[in-house]
């Protein structure tokens, strides 16, 4: 039986693609590759007018730096921002999961007066960028008192996460048949039983999904830091403009060592549920 030739044009059309992914990727790697490259080269081969793709001279001396630094007036070390980053992010990401599952199982499970308005609510407030509402934000804050505290930034970061974690796992909630739980009650379970060991192990995979999404917004948010956060409160993201001074060159390798620092917790834990996550989101993009 003779077998089927691919045609030229899908040929053609495969070797593009190919090609266009290879643009993306390298695009995407080169960046955090020349980071890592330049936080192991000495200083002295930083700045050079023929920069080596690969460090000839490894040294760990930008790493040493960069978590030993000294804090300047008004700013904050990086043990400092590491601590204020992980409290702020860690408290986020807990109260985002709490709300956004019981708000989604509200919305997908119950019908109330509102509910199309609420829903409707929370897809417009995902398209309002965050830095069209800075100046709402620092007047609403500063009158609570909450400037330059924890507390304060971890409300903001909490309703920039809470609309799109509600509308994702609202479709992880919806596409769970509410039959599942009332054959486990016919079984002999509890209303809270059936819950607990058939619905929530299947809702499961959405909650790792945007619990990493909450975890990597909060992590990496730079803007609302840097408006609300001063002093030793920095948080890391904000601790790196640090290195940046009118009065002395910048240490660049430091800077880099510094960001290769903060990005690790993200790799790490996006290299744990990568998997689930990519599952996660796409599932609940479709049954939402």
């Amino acid at each position: 039986m003779e077998s089927r030739r691919p045609s030229g044009k899908r040929i053609a059309t495969r070797t593009f693609l190919n090609v266009a992914a290879i643009i993306v990727f390298f695009c995407s790697v080169f960046p955090v590759y020349w980071m890592i490259n330049m936080s192991l080269t000495p200083a002295n081969k930083i700045i050079s007018r023929s920069p080596s793709l690969v460090p000839l001279e490894l040294t760990w001396q930008n790493y040493i730096t960069a978590w030993t630094r000294e804090a300047a007036p008004g700013q904050t070390d990086f043990p400092h921002a590491l601590m204020t980053s992980t409290i702020v992010t860690v408290g986020v990401l807990i109260a985002t999961l709490l709300f956004a599952f019981l708000a989604s199982i509200a919305v997908a499970r119950y019908h109330f007066k509102g509910r199309r308005g609420f829903i409707v609510s929370v897809l417009i407030i995902q398209m309002i960028p965050g830095e069209a509402m800075m100046f709402t934000i620092y007047g609403m804050i500063d009158d609570w008192h909450l400037m330059n505290t924890m507390l304060g930034l971890g409300i903001v970061y909490l309703a920039s996460v809470i609309p799109f974690t509600i509308w994702t796992l609202r479709g992880f909630v919806a596409g769970v048949p509410a039959d599942l739980e009332e054959a486990a009650m016919i079984d002999g379970c509890t209303k809270s039983q059936a819950f607990r060991r058939v619905t929530f192990p299947l809702l499961a995979p959405g909650l790792v999904a945007t619990g990493i999404f909450a975890f990597i917004q909060a992590w990496n948010e730079f803007t609302m830091a840097l408006l609300l956060m001063k002093g030793y409160n920095l948080t890391l993201p904000t601790w790196l403009n640090s290195f940046q001074s009118a009065t002395e060159a910048t240490n660049w390798g430091a800077v880099m060592a510094g960001a290769t620092l903060i990005s690790i917790p993200v790799v790490i834990f996006f290299l744990i549920v990568q998997g689930r996550m990519t599952g996660g989101l796409v599932a609940g993009a479709v049954k939402g």
